[in-house]
């Protein structure tokens, strides 16, 4: 799922919309990168007409297809289009406003093409099919999302068309009322929030959440900001942004949406305007906490209060301390922006000294957390001096205390 993007100027819609019918076969231009042959071109035959929705089917994949597959194809599609009628379309824009309507072609309905995709693809938006040929030659001049086929008959294909749909409803309120164009991190981020909005995610098995907390797991050092488009990036920005709305309440998105500003600047006015003490760089920084803690039970402020994330917990890099003796260890770690290092300290007996340093000219938070003999924690934060130093000192370190976190998060302040 992504979002192709193009900069250029806006110009007045002209009365440009044709008449449809189900089974007009029709020319489309598609992002090479996401199709499964490398097409800059398909040819789709349309399948189904609905109040909001046009449905186009790749037609060298549909006439493949048996009659008896088509037919379940087109019961599918129609289920789908009742899903977006009565409540993606609906939901999502309440909270977010509406999409470009009617739009550069001058007609209420969008097009949804389900092409073949690269299998790790679930679909796509293209802004340049928001301007007109004389600006963009490969426009195709609608209101227009990309699902693969291979989710059609997928119970994955409300969660997709929702995704995309939201970057629709971006690019009309970032890009064409405000003219600014939104970091694809948070682009990103509220799209793969809508499942949640809507609903789809109170069942955490098998769920868009699960597989997201999955990924992140896996990988949960990656940048919140640095945005490549894996899996794993995916993962961050939605676990940050569950965070995000759980403490500071759903509005922050559709205001940091209709910020003028983008990215982090539009959420830290979306939080001025909300009358939140913290700013972003506070929120991130609780949010590596509530990482490796997540107990509610103890502090609020670091840990997540929708149930299904309850027991999510990161998997720290161990070390282990001699239960005898005295032992040193130095260990480099390289941090992107806006992204943590979790280390989990435990066993030694004596007294702990943790120096810590980073190059000069950076921006370092350094949360520790330790845990008594009893479970009970204590958050405390290393202070850096001027050379971007540091140093813990805990005594009886193995007796009085058993386990001692240490996270390192570097910030990019913009």
């Amino acid at each position: 799922m992504g979002v192709v993007l193009f900069f250029g100027a806006f110009l007045v819609p002209a009365d440009i919309a044709k008449a449809a019918s189900v089974g007009d076969v029709v020319n489309f231009n598609v992002d090479k990168g996401f199709d499964a042959s490398g097409r800059t071109q398909i040819t789709a035959v349309l399948l189904q007409i609905n109040p909001r929705l046009y449905f186009y089917v790749d037609k060298q994949w549909w006439d493949s297809q048996t009659l008896t597959k088509q037919s379940g194809i087109l019961a599918d599609l129609n289920n789908l289009s009742i899903e977006f009628n009565n409540k993606i379309y609906p939901t999502l824009t309440a909270v977010f406003g509406p999409e470009w309507n009617p739009g550069i072609d001058n007609d209420p309905k969008i097009t949804v093409l389900f092409e073949p995709m690269n299998s790790t693809e679930g679909g796509y938006f293209r802004e340049a099919d928001e301007y007109y040929k004389l600006q963009l030659p490969n426009s195709n001049e609608r209101e227009m999302l990309y699902i693969s086929v291979s989710d059609i008959d997928s119970p994955a294909a409300k969660i997709i068309l929702a995704h995309e749909f939201t970057h629709l409803i971006t690019f009309n309120q970032k890009n064409k009322i405000s003219g600014v164009e939104e970091d694809t991190w948070l682009n990103e981020a509220r799209a793969d929030y809508s499942s949640t909005i809507l609903g789809y995610d109170n069942t955490y098995e098998g769920s868009n959440l699960q597989q997201r907390v999955k990924d992140f797991i896996a990988n949960p050092s990656d940048s919140i900001t640095d945005w490549a488009g894996t899996k794993y990036d995916y993962a961050s920005v939605d676990l940050f942004t569950h965070y995000l709305v759980d403490h500071y309440g759903i509005n922050i998105l559709p205001d940091s949406l209709k910020s003028k500003s983008a990215g982090i600047e539009s959420i830290n006015n979306a939080l001025l305007r909300e009358n939140a003490k913290e700013n972003f760089a506070q929120i991130f920084t609780d949010w590596t906490i509530a990482l490796a803690i997540n107990d509610c039970s103890q502090n609020l402020e670091y840990c997540y209060s929708n149930k299904n994330l309850a027991s999510l917990r990161i998997s720290p890099t161990l070390i282990f301390l001699p239960l005898a003796g005295s032992s040193s260890l130095s260990e480099t770690n390289v941090t992107k922006n806006w992204s943590g290092n979790w280390q989990k300290i435990i066993g030694g007996s004596g007294d702990l000294k943790l120096d810590f340093s980073t190059l000069a000219g950076l921006s370092f938070q350094v949360p520790y957390v330790v845990y008594d003999k009893n479970n009970n924690y204590s958050v405390k934060f290393l202070q850096l001096d001027s050379n971007e130093k540091g140093e813990i000192n805990i005594q009886n370190f193995g007796t009085n205390y058993k386990v001692k976190f240490f996270i390192s998060e570097i910030l990019f302040f913009c």
